[in-house]
């Protein structure tokens, strides 16, 4: 399956279950391993389980195995790796505290210079 074709299934799996925030990322042109990364939270662990286990399920019926499900037994963070595709689940608390989508993104130009130390 294309990757953009692949993406939208994905999102409209986590939208059937009411995904909050909801956010793909173009990430090719700073990586090679992947084409979209989608990021969506959900309102609690049993909540964030069951969009990943949707993702999953409507994926498989079209043919399509991850090739990596990660953090599916704590449910605060899944990461579901589909290749050209990543999709991240977490709890909004994970989701701030780890803020993937200012890493991905912005350019290196956009981020703001650290503080230089004074000689």
């Amino acid at each position: 399956m294309e990757s953009d074709s692949l993406k939208q299934l994905i999102i409209e799996a986590l939208d059937d279950l009411k995904a909050i925030n909801t956010v793909s990322i173009d990430v090719s042109p700073l990586t090679d391993v992947a084409d979209h990364m989608i990021i969506a939270s959900g309102t609690s662990s049993r909540h964030v389980k069951s969009l990943a286990n949707n993702v999953n399920v409507e994926a498989k019926t079209k043919g399509v195995q991850p090739l990596g499900v990660e953090g599916n037994d704590a449910g605060e963070w899944v990461l579901l790796d589909y290749g050209d595709v990543i999709v991240h689940v977490m709890l909004p608390a994970t989701r701030d505290f780890y803020d993937l989508e200012r890493l991905w993104s912005g350019s290196a130009e956009e981020q703001p210079e650290p503080p230089r130390p004074e000689h």
